[in-house]
């Protein structure tokens, strides 16, 4: 009987003591607070119309094109 009234002695310390050190919730980080980027200024393929970033399109004496093939298809051999 001393036995059994010990041994749940000790289990309630071990009990009380693990509860005691409950690890707290990991820190979350604020989401970041860099500007969200602008969206590309979009222009058209003088050739086929093709919508594209103004900074991949090819440019002519006509216009911007969607690619160098475009460009010589349409005759335009000189860029600016």
């Amino acid at each position: 009987m001393k036995f059994l009234l010990l041994s749940l002695v000790a289990l309630f310390v071990i009990w009380a003591l693990k509860r005691g050190r409950k690890t707290p919730p990991p820190e979350q980080k604020p989401p970041s607070a860099t500007a969200p980027e602008s969206p590309a200024e979009m222009v058209s393929c003088v050739h086929c119309s093709l919508h594209l970033p103004q900074a991949e399109a090819v440019s002519g004496q006509k216009g911007l094109y969607c690619s160098t093939e475009h460009r010589a298809a349409a005759q335009d051999h000189h860029p600016l």
